[in-house]
């Protein structure tokens, strides 16, 4: 070997030595750690009457936190629910609920409320004007309508509580709920339908709560289910 090419190999040695040596491959964080770095925590505020805190179920039967436990295997997880809700509370006790509780924002808000309005015979003009002022704080409090998330009234007609007078009780929830839709579609703000599942259950085995009048956990469920394509895209 010639004294030239001797040099010449030993540059390109040094220059592959220096060019590996600064050539280092990023470090790869463990496949849980990355995992964890994706994953968003949001708050939801559930609104309502005996629907929203599940009557008559455990409390992790009732819709809201069968919800929130649904998100947890997600990476867009429901982490804080707060539930302002009672049963026998019509528009106006739910009104007056949230001012005395003074909520604070949510990146999700539910609104499921009416029934008791249309149980105790009250004024259907009072509800409107009510529910529209529900609607709008539940806006508010989300920040966004395209953060909120409003539920039809299930139909107790179908249970033995109300099977006495269940054709007068569907054509009066049909009202209800027809002018919530319409509330909704107008401030585009997404409506679920709960009611034709509480219609198709009836009160079949495992439909209702021991109270034979409140859905079971497994109905609640079944709402869960068609709500949570909604709330994904609502987190997304």
């Amino acid at each position: 070997m010639t004294q030239k090419v001797f040099i010449f190999l030993s540059v390109i040695l040094v220059l592959f030595c220096c060019c590996s040596s600064n050539d280092e491959s990023p470090v790869q964080k463990p496949e849980g750690e990355q995992e964890n770095e994706q994953v968003k925590n949001f708050s939801f505020l559930a609104l309502g009457d005996s629907y929203t805190i599940g009557q008559g179920v455990e409390q992790d039967q009732s819709w809201p936190f069968q919800l929130k436990s649904s998100t947890q295997a997600s990476k867009k997880r429901i982490e804080t629910l707060t539930v302002i809700a009672r049963t026998g509370w019509t528009t106006g006790n739910l009104l007056n609920a949230i001012d005395e509780q003074s909520p604070s924002n949510h990146d999700l808000v539910s609104l499921l409320i009416g029934v008791n309005n249309q149980y105790q015979r009250g004024s259907f003009s009072k509800f409107q004007e009510e529910f529209n002022t529900l609607l709008d704080i539940a806006i508010d409090l989300a920040q966004s309508n395209k953060k909120v998330m409003v539920i039809s009234i299930p139909d107790y007609g179908v249970t033995p509580f109300g099977a006495s007078n269940s054709q007068t009780i569907a054509e009066e929830l049909d009202t209800y709920n027809a002018y919530i839709k319409q509330q909704c579609v107008a401030t585009e703000v997404v409506f679920v339908d709960v009611t034709t599942i509480s219609r198709n259950l009836g009160a079949s085995e495992n439909a209702l709560a021991s109270d034979n009048l409140h859905p079971s956990g497994y109905q609640y469920n079944l709402w869960v289910e068609k709500m949570l394509p909604v709330v994904e895209e609502i987190l997304k």
